[in-house]
C-alpha cells in the first residue's frame, strides 16, 4: 500500500465517515484514533492512578473500537487485523481499516505512556509497512501554539527537529522523535475537508503541514 491515513478520533463520527467514504479506491489503509473513548481512559488514569501499561493497552483498544464502528458503516470498508489482510482487501477494491491491538501487542514497539498516542502508533505502522503517512485531524496542521489562542500562526512546513521543541501539539510528544528515528516524513491535514487529504494523496499541494524527518 502507498499510504496509511490516520483518521483522528476528534473527527468521529460524521467527519470520519465522510473522509473514509472518499478514500475508497485509493491505495490506503486507515487507522483510527481513539477519540473520546481514549480521552476517558486518560481521565481514569489520572483519577485512579492506572499503570502506564494499562493506559497504553486500553487506549489502543479504543482505536480498535472506533475502527470497528467506522468499518460497519459501508460495505466498501473492511476491518482487518494485519497488513497482509489489508493488502487482500485493497486488491478487492475496498478500504481496509486496521484494528491495531493485536499487531501492537505482538510487537510491542513503543513506550507505555501518554507521550505515545494513536499518532505515534500510526507512524510506527506506516514505517512497518513502508507506506507514507497522512494524519487527518480537526485542525489545518501544526501551529506555533494552540490554534485556539490569539496569535497562533499556521506552519506549512517544519522539521522534526524543530517540532521536538514544541512538546505536545496536535500530535503527541513522541511523534517527532520517531520521525527522526525512522528518517521519514508525514503530512497533517484537516480531515473536515476531505478534498485536502485527497490532493495530498494524489501528489498535489493543499492546506496542510509537512513534517520532514531528516
Amino acid at each position: 500500500m502507498e499510504w496509511v491515513v490516520k483518521i483522528g478520533g476528534s473527527l468521529f463520527p460524521e467527519y470520519s465517515i465522510n473522509l473514509a467514504r472518499k478514500l475508497v479506491g485509493k491505495d490506503v489503509m486507515v487507522v483510527c484514533g481513539g477519540g473520546d473513548l481514549a480521552n476517558q481512559i486518560r481521565e481514569y488514569h489520572e483519577k485512579i492512578d492506572l499503570s502506564p501499561s494499562a493506559g497504553h493497552w486500553t487506549a489502543i483498544l479504543c482505536m480498535d473500537i472506533l475502527g470497528m464502528l467506522l468499518a460497519d458503516k459501508f460495505n466498501d470498508l473492511v476491518a482487518v487485523k494485519s497488513s497482509e489482510d489489508a493488502e487482500k482487501v485493497l486488491k478487492s477494491a475496498k478500504l481496509p481499516v486496521l484494528l491495531p491491538s493485536r499487531m501492537m501487542e505482538e510487537l510491542d514497539p513503543l513506550e507505555h505512556s501518554w507521550r505515545v498516542t494513536s499518532d505515534s502508533i500510526s507512524l510506527y505502522i506506516s514505517h512497518l509497512v513502508k507506506a507514507k503517512l497522512l494524519i487527518a485531524t480537526d485542525v489545518d496542521g501544526i501551529y506555533t501554539h494552540s490554534p485556539s489562542e490569539d496569535g497562533a500562526q499556521f506552519i506549512k512546513e517544519i522539521s522534526a527537529k524543530k517540532l521536538l521543541t514544541f512538546g505536545e501539539t496536535s500530535l503527541d510528544e513522541s511523534f517527532a522523535e520517531l520521525l527522526l528515528e525512522y528518517k521519514t516524513s508525514s503530512y497533517v491535514v484537516n480531515g473536515k475537508h476531505p478534498e485536502r487529504a485527497l490532493s495530498i494523496l494524489d501528489g498535489q499541494s493543499s492546506i496542510s503541514t509537512f513534517i520532514g524527518g531528516d
